[in-house]
């Protein structure tokens, strides 16, 4: 089994969906101290005039140290209206406009609460059921896992794929610095760091910016041609 872990970001960029598509369990790593400044609820999108913006969803006041499994978001249906409002340049220039804000709708409708981590599964639910590839996914604070005893940031992955019976371990490049490849050798485990080729689209008028969230990637580009690049992706691990 290969396994993906992640933290729960809000409408993630599109190498966030490659590590899901080519993941047979995905697990949303909700167990770990909040930080208001990630991609934890907000990500980026094209700015009506040049460059990008922020779109964000506002949440409750927490104390330093929450969980991200316990915030809350401020106002559900105020956090719509105000993402939605920022979607609406795309209106008039982006060929799937109305699929993709009806996809956001969905998101917030079908988030099991109002916390945080649960309408950022949504969205993932949401998504990947736009672009047809399987989502088999379980919150981490909803598991009956033992991870005491974690010396370093890089063990919290390797306690739970041990725990879960993974093969192999696909983590972004980003991290690995934080990995011991020694310590995964030892638990048989194989670890993968990932590295997504440029996905890159036209959007006239405006100028392409790499590493977008999904929703600007899907405003452009068919759900068809995003699963077969994904798809791809995946056939890598199968000839591999």
């Amino acid at each position: 089994m290969i396994l993906g872990i992640m933290q729960p970001y809000f409408f993630p960029y599109l190498g966030y969906f490659e590590l899901i598509a080519r993941s047979d369990q995905w697990i949303v790593f909700d167990v770990v101290q909040y930080n208001p400044k990630s991609w934890m609820n907000r990500n980026r999108i094209l700015h009506p005039s040049e460059g990008w913006q922020y779109v964000s969803v506002p949440v409750a006041k927490a104390p330093r140290g929450t969980l991200i499994c316990d915030i809350r978001v401020k106002d559900m249906e105020a956090a719509w209206n105000l993402v939605s409002g920022q979607l609406q340049h795309y209106k008039k220039r982006a060929p799937f406009f109305d699929q993709i804000i009806e996809l956001v709708r969905d998101a917030f409708d079908g988030a099991r609460s109002d916390r945080l981590a649960d309408l950022s599964v949504s969205g993932l639910v949401a998504t990947c059921s736009y672009i047809k590839i399987p989502l088999n996914w379980t919150l981490c604070s909803e598991m009956d896992l033992d991870l005491s005893y974690i010396d370093h940031p890089g063990q919290w992955a390797l306690k739970i794929a041990s725990q879960v019976g993974a093969r192999k371990y696909i983590n972004p490049p980003g991290g690995r610095e934080i990995f011991n490849p020694l310590e995964w050798e030892k638990a048989g485990i194989e670890l993968e760091f990932t590295e997504m080729p440029r996905f890159e689209y036209a959007c006239p008028p405006y100028e392409f910016v790499e590493h977008l969230s999904i929703l600007d990637v899907l405003m452009w580009n068919s759900p068809e041609k995003v699963k077969t690049f994904l798809n791809e992706r995946r056939a890598l691990d199968k000839s591999g």
